[in-house]
């Protein structure tokens, strides 16, 4: 099966990624419901608000943290002590339950990855989705990126809190084995990202450093009204953005508080439809709509006194005047030193057929203004 995320990279498309992550484990609990449930709805819900793919994270808590590893987040906003605690309270899903959510997204529609934290995971997960993705926390863990790239499908890697000699040894270690296409996201680690270390411009600095690569963006800013981080990234050139998902910011902990909800996506993806629209092609030529204007308000050659029959026409005889239905300004070369085949009032905007052997407007003329 394609990837949606990767035949519209290809087709110059935007592309919004819900990144579900754990967040369904407390939609759960709020709502009386199973954890699959939860991540059922939440399926269905950005399916529903238009995004073109969803994102969970595949681990468990004793494959990747050690038991006394710090906690690197706002503690206002995630208590948690240490990662390996946070990591035990959302670690059950096994193979069966991401083929089950794999299965529902197709059922749906909307396109199903998820990032694997270990071995075992990256590797049935192979059968469950068409895209890799490396998360920023294993930018440097270049054996495990090997792994993955090995399985010949395309990657995002995200690389947050990284060098650019990092990026570029991570880069080369998926490129000596896996030519196919590679997404860098930008991205912040900071939770939230506060506005100000946002640092949109490295979206620009990474598509020159990394011209064969598409560029996106990974964001942990908390939403604001504008969605303003949003769209300056995208016009900076991030053609995929990738941000976490819930169905209730309100709620503590995990990733709810710097998350977009289903109507925040809605607004993300109008905006960018909106800044397509007002972008537009970049073709350097007149619009069809500009069609009236441009006849109107050009001007023509008009007769700034009588020009009659048999008349030599000097340059003191013309002036320029609006509209431009007329012979243009362009073409007075080959009007001074013409022969007038017919009277002509004074304010007359001239035409080709009022003088001799005037040549068509495709007709190579040597005549050059005088």
């Amino acid at each position: 099966m394609e990837s949606t995320i990767i035949e519209r990279l290809k087709e110059g498309k935007f592309v919004l990624v819900a990144e579900i992550g754990v967040n369904y484990y407390d939609i759960a609990e709020k709502r009386g419901i199973t954890p699959m449930e939860a991540a059922k709805l939440m399926i269905k819900e950005a399916r529903d608000a238009g995004i073109h793919a969803v994102k969970f994270q595949t681990y468990k808590a004793g494959t990747l943290a050690a038991k006394d590893s710090p906690s690197y987040w706002d503690r206002t906003e995630e208590p948690t002590e240490s990662q390996y605690e946070l990591f035990k309270k959302f670690d059950s899903f096994g193979e069966p339950e991401y083929r089950e959510l794999r299965d529902y997204a197709d059922e749906m529609g909307i396109e199903f990855l998820s990032t694997a934290f270990d071995f075992d995971s990256a590797d049935y997960l192979n059968d469950l989705m068409n895209v890799y993705k490396i998360s920023s926390s294993d930018l440097s863990n270049l054996p495990f990126i090997e792994y993955q790239a090995k399985k010949g499908k395309p990657m995002l890697l995200s690389i947050g809190a990284s060098e650019l000699s990092e990026i570029e040894q991570a880069v080369d270690t998926i490129r000596a084995v896996n030519d196919k296409e590679l997404v860098l996201l930008h991205c912040v680690l900071e939770y939230p990202t506060p506005l100000e270390h946002a640092n949109l411009k490295k979206i620009q600095t990474l598509k020159q450093q990394f011209p064969d690569c598409y560029i996106g963006y990974s964001d942990h800013t908390k939403p604001t009204p504008e969605f303003d981080v949003v769209k300056v990234a995208y016009n900076m050139g991030a053609q995929l953005i990738e941000k976490h998902f819930t169905l209730d910011k309100t709620l503590t902990g995990n990733d709810h508080y710097h998350a977009m909800d289903p109507e925040d996506a809605k607004a993300i993806l109008a905006s960018v439809e909106r800044m397509d629209m007002l972008t537009g092609s970049g073709e350097l030529a007149s619009l069809p709509s500009e069609a009236t204007a441009r006849e109107n308000a050009r001007r023509s050659i008009v007769s700034a006194c009588a020009i009659d029959t048999g008349d030599l026409v000097t340059r003191n005889m013309l002036t320029f005047k609006r509209p431009g239905t007329g012979i243009p300004p362009s073409e007075i070369g080959l009007v001074v030193g013409r022969t007038a085949i017919c009277d002509i009032p004074e304010d007359t905007i001239l035409q080709r057929n009022m003088f001799k052997d005037y040549p068509e407007p495709d007709e190579p003329s040597d005549d050059s203004e005088e």
